[in-house]
């Protein structure tokens, strides 16, 4: 079984370019988790790398299959220079590790929550995952692997979080664009709710 991670970092540099710094975390009974920073003008975009290395596993199942199942990997864009967003690199790898340490399968439209500011200030404790295939497309592997999905994360105040729970996470993103919310403004308020 060929190892998924040098072709997810090679899409990943085919697609932003080449990273300016990367950092690793592992958690105890987990493999490594890396997240490379990308630089583009005022844009700066944090990828996991190493969430796909397994796939994830139906957390009702009684035994994970160590070939067949979804793999993805995470990425987050912001405005670089408006706050300390360097620090959302062990909040990214946390997420990262979710499906081994949690064992749950991270799809579109899920909430994700680290229980902490994703950086120093941020309004920010949770994301909403997004639909994959626009910035990073889906990186086919040979079968009977499943392909590596690139799921952007999209920073959610707590309010949005609350209020996404009740209403789902198309009303949100319906709201947010309707308002015309900078998602990738890293200090940026909640999207009115009312």
């Amino acid at each position: 079984m060929a190892d998924v991670l040098p072709l997810v970092e090679a899409r990943l540099r085919s697609a932003l370019g080449e990273p300016d710094a990367r950092a690793a975390v592992t958690f105890l009974g987990t493999d490594r988790v890396e997240v490379l920073r990308f630089q583009e003008g005022d844009i700066v975009r944090y990828a996991t790398l190493g969430m796909s290395a397994q796939p994830m596993a139906d957390p009702t199942g009684v035994l994970a299959d160590p070939v067949k199942g979804p793999r993805a990997e995470l990425f987050l864009s912001v405005r670089s220079g408006r706050a300390d967003t360097d620090k959302v690199l062990r909040p990214l790898a946390v997420l990262a590790a979710s499906p081994q340490v949690e064992g749950v399968v991270v799809a579109p439209g899920a909430s994700l929550d680290v229980g902490e500011p994703l950086w120093p200030g941020a309004p920010f404790t949770s994301v909403l995952v997004a639909e994959p295939g626009g910035l990073v497309e889906d990186l086919e592997l040979d079968a009977p692997l499943d392909p590596v999905r690139f799921l952007p994360l999209l920073p959610m105040t707590p309010n949005e979080a609350a209020w996404k729970r009740v209403h789902g996470a198309q009303a949100l993103q319906e709201r947010w664009l309707t308002h015309g919310t900078d998602l990738r403004d890293p200090s940026r308020t909640s999207v009115p709710l009312d």
